[in-house]
């Protein structure tokens, strides 16, 4: 069956729409971003060696960094928790962490996910801080915003900032194939 009678099939069959079924299930499956992704790469090798850390994923919307957040806590057989910034606050952090403490407890690593990290305030991203340093849990931020002012400090200097790249029109001509 050609991918085109599988998309189709699968649309026939009411199953998942065809967005979230292009959606990279891998590293190797996502489209773009080379600079952070390719061979010898920051993310490629951290990946490849074991290495996960905590990091600030921005710019643009749209480009997929909840799902490369996603892939990479997959790829380390890791709990994802993600924390809505826009709607979370320290309950959502504090339940986070309780969820991070208990996957420890059985020997699984957690990667806690904040989409709009800018949007917390100073002390709803200080409260990640003791948690970050311990290393209970892998901190992944996402902002569509220049970390340098929206992050504070503290958090901003326990964290990689990768920014991701608009996609080339390569990248789009091999998402249009796919």
């Amino acid at each position: 069956m050609t991918p085109q009678e599988l998309l189709l099939d699968d649309a026939a069959q009411g199953s998942a729409p065809l967005a979230e079924r292009l959606r990279p299930k891998t590293l190797d499956d996502v489209i773009g971003q080379r600079h952070l992704l390719g061979a010898g790469k920051p993310l490629r090798t951290a990946f490849q060696a074991g290495r996960l850390h905590s990091m600030i994923l921005c710019w643009p919307a749209g480009l997929g960094k909840t799902r490369l957040a996603r892939l990479m806590a997959d790829g380390f057989n890791a709990q994802f928790i993600a924390v809505p910034a826009v709607l979370g606050g320290v309950k959502d952090i504090r339940e986070a962490v309780e969820r991070a403490q208990a996957a420890r407890a059985s020997g699984r690593r957690t990667v806690i996910f904040v989409d709009e990290v800018h949007r917390f305030n100073k002390a709803q991203q200080d409260a990640f801080l003791p948690h970050v340093e311990s290393g209970l849990f892998i901190f992944v931020g996402a902002t569509t915003e220049n970390p340098s002012f929206e992050v504070n400090a503290a958090l901003l200097s326990r964290a990689t900032v990768h920014v991701l790249q608009s996609l080339s029109e390569d990248d789009m001509g091999e998402l249009l194939q796919r």
